[in-house]
């Protein structure tokens, strides 16, 4: 995946651009972001914010091994899988966003 098709799918999935970085949020404080992922010219990488406020390198990988799994319905090669309750706190990330939206259109 290039980094545009990683971008657009986490705008797309409840990302939201935070400090620069697209970001998941903490679902009790959406301002505070705790997972977010750093592009550079070659490589992406994930990165989790720890209890302490430090932020932690999960994985980083070059966009070439980034692939779309179809049936995880997310980009694999990143170490999602290495984030306990990830799929939860994705989902609760789209929901509060999409929430937000529908509250404006009106």
């Amino acid at each position: 995946m290039t980094q545009e098709e990683l971008s657009a799918w986490a705008l797309k999935n409840g990302w939201q651009v935070l400090a620069g970085s697209l970001s998941l949020v903490k679902p009790s404080s959406p301002k505070e972001a705790i997972v977010r992922m750093i592009f550079k010219a070659t490589v992406v990488s994930l990165e989790v914010k720890k209890p302490a406020g430090k932020w932690e390198k999960i994985a980083s990988a070059p966009y070439a091994q980034v692939v779309y799994d179809e049936e995880g319905e997310r980009p694999a090669g990143l170490g999602f899988e290495k984030i306990p309750s990830f799929a939860m706190l994705m989902r609760e990330n789209k929901d509060r966003l999409a929430f937000s939206r529908f509250g404006q259109a009106g």
